[in-house]
Parts: structure tokens; sequence; C-alpha cells
């Protein structure tokens, strides 16, 4: 069997404006993150994580926001281009464990809502996804709502 491991980072500012959109969900707050997409940060690492266990390079290589086709593209059809990429190569996902870092708004809520939305996408079962939030303790730019992070390890498994 043919195991590959992905891991995956992203990082976005918080600003006035914009939506906040975590996971695919749409989260009541005064800010948003931005970006050249809609600035997923879990949606984000994610597709980073499977663009590295494929050995494509990145998530800034393949969609590089130099590219003012995809300017403001939802990070949804992001990761539903992976997928296709993924499942050209013969994969499909093992298992996914993400964590997102933001001080504010609390993201529990919202976890059931963003595993529903990632399985949808990637066609694996909500039990392949593992989502988990944290603060920094109000330390570093987390801490000072400056932005948020993400990181994910994707496993993917030969079909």
């Amino acid at each position: 069997m043919d195991i590959k491991i992905g891991q995956g980072y992203d990082v976005h500012e918080l600003v006035e404006n914009r939506k906040l959109i975590i996971g695919g969900v749409d989260i009541p707050h005064d800010r948003g993150l931005l970006g050249h997409s809609d600035a997923d940060v879990l949606l984000h690492a994610i597709t980073d994580a499977i663009i590295g266990a494929l050995g494509l390079g990145d998530i800034g290589h393949a969609f590089p926001d130099t590219n003012p086709e995809i300017a403001g593209i939802a990070s949804t059809k992001i990761l539903s281009d992976t997928y296709d990429k993924m499942i050209d190569k013969g994969f499909v996902i093992g298992n996914i464990d993400a964590t997102i870092m933001a001080e504010q708004p609390k993201m529990k809520p919202h976890l059931a809502e963003m595993k529903k939305n990632i399985a949808q996408i990637l066609h694996t079962s909500e039990e392949n996804i593992n989502i988990k939030a944290t603060t920094t303790e109000k330390l570093g730019f987390v801490g000072r709502e400056e932005g948020m992070a993400c990181e994910a390890v994707v496993l993917i498994i030969k079909s």
C-alpha cells in the first residue's frame, strides 16, 4: 500500500470589511481574513498539505496570488481542484488532523459544519477529519488578534 503524508501551514491578517470564512463556514465577526482568495486558513492549510503529500510543491505555486484570474476565488474551489489532482494521481484521503489558531471568535460552535464541508469536498467520511482550535494565550500576532493561522497534516493512500 502506497501511503504519503503532507503538512500544511497558512496564516492571514485580520482586517475590517472582509468576511471571516473558515472551513467554508461564514463566521460572524467584526473582521475577516485578508488574502487574494477568501483567505480561509483551514482550507488553505489542508490544501497545502495535500499538495505537499503529492510532491507538487505548495499552495502558492499551485494557486499563485499573482494570478488575477483567481482573485477572490473561494477556498472550497481551491480544495476541490486539489482533490481532482489527488484523484488523478490515484490517491484518496486517509485522514486529516488540523489545528486552527485564533483568539476570537470561538471556533467550537462551527467545527462540525467545517468538518462536514471538508468531508463533502474531499469525498471522504467525517470520521477521517479532525479539526481542533486553540488560542495562543494572547501571545504573538494571533494573541494580539492581528491574524489567524492553521496547521494541517494529511495522510493520503493509493486507491
